[in-house]
């Protein structure tokens, strides 16, 4: 089969194309139902513009519906010398019917295509970061409620600093999850734009109605300048990977404090042995692999989103290939933040605080502001009351720790959780 910019009198060398595709024809498996998508609507565009005639367009949509369901049992295959699943397509196409599957081409580039095929798998695979993101909101937002006043040791530069709670912490995560998901809400307008009819960025000198094939696809708007839409490939997607590396900052964080509070030297939390794994040399060991797998996977979507911003950087305008390689980063990391938000939210819904450790948990130094704040309270400026518990610290005695998370939260500063306030984000 014939790649779309072979002539007769061109041949490739082999290594120049192991090179240059590289695995972009493995990646496209994920990539081709997408393209199938956009060129029913770009053939529905050409029976508009009177390229092709309704019967055209019948059999068209048919051949393609064929390829999906070979697709869908395992059997259509992209082969390396198809170079990409638009090839691969066409290819199919020109065998099946001949010279009509020589129009669906017909002002269309490989740019404009992988474009709209990438804008609808990642408006796919962005819903499914939102309602993971979403069932986490959930978790966090029921653990606040449910251990409201269950003490937990604040830390600040990770030494003892004050009294804090379950629900406080997490509630932070709740409020911060819920930021995050702002974010991926303007990752994902960015990227819900319609880019079909750019062709390779200078447009065509056929009329096609580019708000057809919007409102075909499900776009939310048209990309209105055909060269900035080619030029947008890899800027889009670094927005994108930006936005999940904030995600993932939030899991890492998290991961790194459940890995410390689930020791038996914290103490402070009890990780499920279903969620752990042993050692292959010392009997008694369960380990969190699972959060160090999450922090590790923080850098790793660093990593992506790095590649993608110095790949785009200081390109001329126009199509470059160099962009062919934000597919992989892009792909990888929407997969990663998936399935990290997935396994976090399933393994904090069956945590369990350990009650007894927690109570026993607030020594009597935590207690040195309130203490300071009494004797504010009773006429003391703040500064002598400050000096005065300094140096009567070893005096100080434990209170009534959850008394002391009550007095906070019946106050109406942000120690008060104010949990009626939140509202969980709406999927995208």
């Amino acid at each position: 089969m014939a790649k779309l910019w072979q002539t007769k009198s061109t041949k490739l060398h082999p290594l120049v194309e192991r090179y240059t595709v590289g695995n972009d024809y493995i990646l496209d498996t994920r990539l081709l139902p997408f393209d199938i998508q956009a060129s029913k609507a770009h053939a529905a565009a050409l029976v508009k513009a009177k390229i092709l005639t309704p019967a055209e367009q019948k059999k068209l949509n048919k051949a393609l519906n064929e390829i999906l369901a070979l697709h869908n049992q395992g059997k259509f295959v992209i082969k390396q010398s198809d170079e990409d699943c638009h090839t691969a397509i066409e290819n199919y196409l020109v065998a099946k019917l001949g010279d009509l599957g020589k129009k669906i081409h017909t002002c269309r580039s490989r740019n404009d295509q992988v474009l709209v095929a990438t804008r609808l798998y990642t408006r796919k695979k962005l819903k499914q970061v939102s309602f993971e993101l979403i069932k986490m909101q959930n978790v966090f937002l029921k653990m606040a409620k449910k251990y409201e006043f269950l003490p937990l040791p604040g830390y600040t530069h990770t030494r003892r600093a004050m009294p804090s709670s379950i629900g406080h912490w997490a509630a932070s995560y709740l409020e911060e999850l819920i930021n995050d998901h702002m974010l991926l809400e303007t990752a994902y307008h960015l990227n819900d734009q319609n880019p079909m009819g750019a062709a390779a960025g200078f447009g065509v000198n056929i009329d096609l109605d580019r708000d057809l094939t919007t409102k075909l696809l499900g776009f939310e708007r048209v990309q209105v300048n055909s060269l900035y839409a080619v030029n947008s490939r890899g800027t889009t997607e670094s927005y994108i990977l930006s936005v999940l590396t904030k995600i993932m900052m939030t899991l890492g964080r998290l991961a790194n404090e459940m890995i410390w509070f689930t020791t038996p030297e914290y103490n402070f939390f009890f990780l499920p042995p279903e969620f752990t794994t042993g050692s292959s040399i010392m009997p008694q060991k369960r380990n969190p692999d699972i959060f160090e797998i999450v922090r590790g996977n923080v850098n790793v979507i660093v990593a992506l989103q790095t590649q993608v911003k110095d790949t785009s950087k200081n390109l001329i305008s126009g199509y470059n290939r160099d962009t062919q390689l934000t597919k992989e980063p892009l792909i990888k990391g929407l997969g990663i933040a998936r399935r990290s938000l997935e396994v976090c939210a399933l393994v904090m819904s069956r945590i369990k605080p350990n009650r007894q450790t927690l109570m026993k948990s607030l020594s009597p130094e935590f207690f040195a502001v309130h203490e300071a704040n009494r004797l504010v309270k009773e006429g003391m400026p703040f500064r002598d009351a400050y000096q005065h518990v300094k140096e009567n610290i070893h005096k100080l005695k434990v209170q009534n720790p959850v008394k002391a998370i009550k007095e906070v939260r019946s106050l109406g500063g942000p120690g008060n959780l104010q949990l009626n306030k939140y509202r969980i984000s709406k999927p995208l």
